[in-house]
């Protein structure tokens, strides 16, 4: 199992600067991602602004999250 996401801060740029649990801190683009419906209301900088930790993963709303293995296996690892 991949780690989990422990904190998360939202940045310019739908950038999302990751701590897991395990200690690794990475950087995720969710740039890519702003194409696909389910996204799109992240496209509003304050409401995507909004992400935290939620069990593991990140979420915005109840509708809208991202999951822990996406989050770890694509993300830039920074230490």
């Amino acid at each position: 199992m991949n780690p989990r996401v422990k904190n998360v801060e939202p940045t310019d740029n739908y950038l999302l600067e990751l701590e897991f649990d395990n200690g690794e801190r990475g950087i995720f683009d969710m740039q890519p991602y702003l194409k696909y419906p389910v996204f799109q209301p992240l496209k509003n900088e304050s409401f995507f602004k909004k992400a935290h930790a939620t069990m593991g993963f990140v979420s915005w709303d109840e509708d809208i999250d991202m999951s822990a293995d996406t989050l770890y296996l694509d993300c830039k690892i920074t230490a």
